[in-house]
């Protein structure tokens, strides 16, 4: 099994949870430890709201009981800010903090924040410097391929962004403009890889396991980071990592299983956030726990009707003894 360093942080394999909004919450962080996960991301987190003392947002970093490595992302375009809300996070445990500038969210782009720092390459070095001076801990980045085709700049940003100090660098291969649309350029990662000496983690279109093997044998990264691909599939992880022990397959759940780590998810999310908010949130996760089970879209109608756990438990026990 190969490992991955980030800095001064040693993770015991290269398979890592993308930072995803609304998704990677603590109860998913959990769960995808427990499936095997080296390295979990947060949800971005606003750097100024921290700054703020925003509540809502320092619920986002409640590491507390969680088992590292975990790398807090933080997103933002005032380096002095930045800093200030970095510090905070380092302050709460966290194992790395890394710098959002691949968000295509228009209401993030609009700041200058997210995938618009990638059109300011200066800016962005600043805030890299600014980080790295202030902590103790590895500061990383997650880019794009570019803004659009016509900016294609992930391999000379990148290049900017280790000269700053940077100890890692994510590539999702998509521009901005795609937003999450056509499929990813897993050549620009390798072109990423081969053009700096610190790892490189590649992200983009990783739904089955095989496609993790696929991408680290064609571009030749440091570690796989899997998003969309880990949405009510969090077993990814494991199956990855089956792979990567040279297994020659992964033998994915059977429908109880899916539903019971589906009901595992629930209880950890009503632990962990106050139940009617958790169970409304939970109401997407079950649906894509459901993606391609039999009687999915009933299953959907029918979770956005539930309100408590005790609902939702029943719901769930109630299809895994009909199957």
């Amino acid at each position: 099994m190969i490992f991955l360093q980030i800095g001064n942080v040693v993770i015991d394999n290269p398979v890592v949870l993308a930072p995803m909004a609304g998704v990677t919450d603590k109860a998913f962080r959990i769960l995808a430890k427990e499936q095997g996960c080296g390295l979990v991301y947060t949800e971005m987190v606003s750097a100024k709201a921290l700054t703020y003392k925003n509540q809502r947002t320092f619920e986002l970093i409640n590491l507390e009981g969680e088992m590292p490595p975990i790398s807090v992302q933080i997103f933002g375009s005032e380096p002095s800010i930045m800093a200030e809300g970095a510090k905070i996070v380092e302050e709460k445990g966290a194992s790395i903090i890394d710098i959002n500038m691949g968000c295509p969210v228009p209401k993030v782009v609009k700041n200058q924040e997210g995938s618009a720092l990638m059109l300011q390459p200066d800016l962005a070095a600043k805030i890299v410097e600014r980080l790295v001076r202030s902590l103790k801990i590895p500061v990383t980045v997650k880019i794009r391929k570019g803004w659009d085709e016509n900016n294609i700049n992930a391999v000379d940003f990148a290049k900017r962004m280790e000269a700053s100090g940077a100890s890692a660098i994510a590539v999702h291969g998509r521009t901005r403009c795609q937003m999450y649309s056509g499929k990813a350029d897993w050549e620009i990662i390798k072109k990423v890889k081969q053009a700096v000496t610190i790892p490189v983690l590649g992200n983009g279109d990783i739904f089955f396991p095989e496609d993790a093997l696929r991408m680290l044998k064609e571009t030749n990264c440091d570690g796989v980071m899997v998003g969309r691909g880990a949405m009510g599939n969090p077993w990814i992880f494991k199956g990855i990592i089956t792979l990567l022990k040279g297994e020659k397959k992964f033998f994915e759940p059977n429908i109880h299983d899916k539903i019971s780590l589906a009901i595992r998810h629930a209880q950890l999310a009503v632990k962990y956030k106050n139940e009617e908010v958790a169970i409304k949130e939970m109401r997407k996760h079950i649906a894509w726990y459901f993606k391609g089970l039999p009687h999915a879209a009933k299953m959907r109608d029918t979770v956005n009707k539930v309100n408590t756990l005790k609902e939702l438990e029943e719901m769930l026990y109630n299809y895994i003894n009909k199957m």
